[in-house]
């Protein structure tokens, strides 16, 4: 029967390349649970590597700490949550924004790719034709109340 692997929080950080102040900080937020043992004696295992790595990868996919905690079904004090199934993030899209005219603007995602200059100038201008004036009306009708 082998002796299970032990860490001290040196060996522990460095294999899961973080710094020891990140290991304390993960454990005060119960990203990672604390070590076992007491004082000097303390210690982590193979487990607290498997969850530090596993936490670190998230944070690197993007992940806040608080979504983390939520996947991860903990609770701001390290209890385990009611439900600790992981929590299905919301999708994660990038758009990009275009004021076409003065109180317009155009949302297109990133998986649309946009029509060439001119023919955005030329919505542009259609626009301001054809919304000429409705910032201003609405100004008119809230001053007329």
């Amino acid at each position: 029967m082998s002796a299970a692997v032990r860490y001290a929080i040196e060996e522990l950080a460095t294999l899961g390349g973080v710094s020891r102040r990140t290991v304390r900080y993960y454990v005060q937020e119960g990203l990672i649970p604390p070590p076992l043992g007491l004082g000097r004696g303390n210690h982590y295992t193979a487990e607290h590597l498997e969850q530090l790595l596993r936490v670190k990868a998230m944070q690197e996919s993007g992940r806040t700490l608080v979504e983390i905690q939520r996947a991860l079904g903990q609770v701001k004090d390290g209890r385990r949550a009611q439900d600790s199934r992981p929590e299905a993030l919301p999708s994660r899209t990038l758009w990009r924004r275009i004021e076409v005219t003065p109180g317009v603007e155009l949302h297109v995602t990133s998986t649309v790719r946009l029509p060439p200059p001119a023919r955005l100038r030329e919505l542009a201008e259609w626009c301001r034709l054809h919304f000429a004036g409705a910032g201003q009306a609405e100004e008119d009708e809230n001053h007329d109340g």
